[in-house]
């Protein structure tokens, strides 16, 4: 998959998450009361997520986030797929609500954000945090995408399933989980 097509399948999958709680009626998670920025930036390793279109082929996923001097923060996702190659993409996030960093837009360069700026921002809601930072819980407020996240490509039993009875709790159906390689729990 080419950095294009990368980007077009990124910017369906943002359009999607954009337009998805028009109108359900259903309450909003809650998130964190506040995220030290940071503290958050580096590698966070996807352990599960619910699905998402442009992330359909991949088999390990990864984040890195690098906080800027202007408060935004510089994101990079990469995507393994099955056939071992890496794929790429740069984007930006900024609070939501100027000085609370627990709700974040989110856009990805690519030239269809260029085209239409501000009607591709996704959102990425902080849900649950440890206090060291090395686990997290992130949703967007339509209940339908979810992301398990860790420093370490791998996360204990006892971590996943504390995180998983978050999810649950929040409303997210954890039963379509899509796992990492070598992260899915025994059935």
């Amino acid at each position: 998959m080419n950095k294009r097509t990368l980007g077009v399948l990124a910017l369906g999958a943002l359009l999607l998450v954009g337009c998805a709680n028009s109108g359900t009626g259903v309450a909003p998670p809650k998130t964190v009361e506040s995220v030290d920025l940071e503290r958050y930036q580096g590698t966070w390793y996807e352990v599960a997520r619910l699905p998402m279109f442009f992330q359909r082929n991949c088999v390990e996923s990864e984040a890195h986030y690098r906080l800027q001097d202007d408060g935004s923060v510089a994101v990079t996702n990469r995507c393994r797929e099955a056939d071992g190659k890496w794929n790429q993409v740069e984007g930006r996030a900024v609070p939501q609500v100027e000085g609370e960093t627990d709700k974040l837009w989110v856009t990805f360069d690519n030239w269809f954000s260029r085209l239409l700026p501000g009607v591709t921002k996704g959102e990425y809601w902080v849900l649950d945090l440890d206090d060291d930072y090395q686990t997290a819980l992130v949703g967007h407020p339509n209940h339908k995408y979810l992301w398990l996240l860790s420093r370490t490509p791998t996360i204990s039993n006892e971590v996943r399933d504390e995180l998983l009875s978050v999810a649950r709790a929040q409303g997210y159906d954890t039963n379509e989980l899509i796992w990492r390689d070598g992260a899915k729990p025994a059935e």
